[in-house]
Parts: structure tokens; sequence; C-alpha cells
């Protein structure tokens, strides 16, 4: 999971790096290209600017919104890849077949059935599933009696249960910051579209600066809100799908260990 967050954020920043110098290269080849344009007089420029129409794309916009405001952009970037990966990650883990294997039930019911406590530690350490682990916890406690094995499940289960949820809950945290963020980076628009509405002369060059910095506030929202309502229905999601297989195993727990105590596995313990 971490070398997936590492990779994507790798490739977010390298992105964003390589869009900003594109960025920045393509408004310097033009005066290199016309550099008689540069002698002609400031009025007729200005008036074929007003004239005409600006291009103001989303990358223009990210990376005219000043240092603070690439720093919530990166931050939101940052926490939808996040997101992202975070979704990926729960689709693959949070499943039956990765929580509680019905081939690794089979095998130690089969275990236990045999009087082979060796066999069914075994089977547990070999599914590396939150199952295994809770029963491994039990079966390596047999020697003390049925009432530790009960608390060693019940210890064990736990834990599973609250590794699995706070893996979960990190969709969570993303749903509720990156509003905030976009927030931060609609008041950040607002007073840098006022400031210069005070500051600068009526004209083009006003109405552009405007614009951006009103664009820049209404993205911002808009992105923190596309990030942050998958994030949260996902979330949501999952955390059923979590607490509904966490049940599932807690009853195939003490089915287990009921049929741990009926089979008298505790005699026949090996050494070790």
């Amino acid at each position: 999971m971490r070398k997936i967050l590492l990779v994507c954020s790798f490739a977010a920043l390298v992105s964003l790096i390589s869009i900003h110098i594109y960025a920045q290269a393509a408004p310097a080849a033009a005066p290199a290209a016309a550099p008689a344009a540069a002698a002609a007089p400031a009025a007729p420029a200005a008036e074929a600017k007003a004239g005409g129409h600006e291009t103001m794309s989303f990358t223009s916009i990210v990376f005219r919104s000043g240092m603070f405001g690439l720093l919530i952009w990166i931050t939101l970037f940052g926490s939808s890849i996040v997101c992202f990966a975070l979704i990926i990650d729960s689709f693959i883990n949070i499943r039956e077949d990765k929580i509680a294997p019905k081939s690794l039930v089979a095998e130690v019911n089969n275990a236990i059935s045999q009087g082979d406590l060796a066999m069914a530690i075994q089977s547990c350490d070999n599914s590396g599933a939150p199952l295994g682990r809770i029963l491994k916890a039990g079966f390596t406690n047999v020697q003390e009696g049925f009432e530790v094995v009960q608390d060693a499940v019940s210890v064990a289960s736990d834990i599973e249960s609250e590794t699995l949820l706070a893996r979960v809950s990190y969709l969570s945290v993303i749903s509720n910051i990156t509003p905030m963020l976009g927030l931060i980076g609609t008041v950040q628009g607002m007073i840098y579209a006022f400031f210069n509405l005070g500051t600068q002369e009526a004209g083009a060059a006003q109405q552009s600066m405007l614009a951006i910095n009103i664009s820049h506030g209404l993205w911002a929202t808009a992105v923190g809100l596309g990030v942050s309502v998958p994030a949260s229905i996902l979330f949501y999601f999952f955390k059923n799908r979590t607490t509904r297989l966490v049940l599932g195993m807690e009853a195939l727990t003490l089915d287990i260990t009921k049929s741990l105590r009926n089979a008298e596995v505790v005699e026949d313990s090996p050494e070790g």
C-alpha cells in the first residue's frame, strides 16, 4: 500500500513539474518568434489584446494562482491520488476471500476433526488472512484451557477489526479535508480578485486577473467536492462491507473454537 502511494505521489509530482515547465516555456516562445513586435507601441498592443480573447485553460489557472494557491492545488491533487489508491486497495483487500477464505475454514475444520492442531496452525500461517491470525491466537493457547482460548480469540478479533476499519477510515479523512481545502482555495481566489480589483486600473488586464482569480476559487471548490463526494460514498460502502465481514469472521471463529472444544484437541496439542 505504501509503495502504491509513493509511486502515485512521485508520478503526480513529475507531471506537475512537467506541466509547469511547459506552461512557462510556451509564453516565452512568443517574444522570441517575433522580436519586432516588442518595439511596437504599447497602445495598439493593448487594443489588440482587449479586442481578442485570451485562452485560459485549467492548467493556466492552476499555475497562475500564486504560491499559496499552487500549494493548495498540489494538496488537492495529492489527496485525489491517495484517495484513488485507497479505493483500489480496498476493492482488492476488503473481500471475503482475503479476510475469511473458505479454503482456510475447510482446512482448519479438517485438521481439528483429525485432532491435528499443528496442521491447523500451519494452515493459519499459510493463509495470511485476518481469520488465520485470529484462529492462531486461540490455537497457541489451547494448553491454557478453553476460556483462555476464547479470551485470546476475542483480543485478536478486536485487533484485526480495528486494523481493517482504520484502513478504511482514511477515506473518511480525505472526504472531510478536501472540501475544506477547496474552500480555502475559493477564499484565496476571492481575496486576490478583490485585491486586484482595487489596485489595478480598469482595463483588459484587470478583467483578465479578475477572471483568473474567480476561476481559481470556483475550480478549487469543484475539485475538492469532486474528490470528497466519491470518497465519502465509498467510505460508507467499505465500512459496511468491513463490518459485515468482521461479524461473519467472528461467527466462524466461534464455531471453530466450539468444535475445538468438542473435539478435545487441547489434550492432543503438539509441544513447541
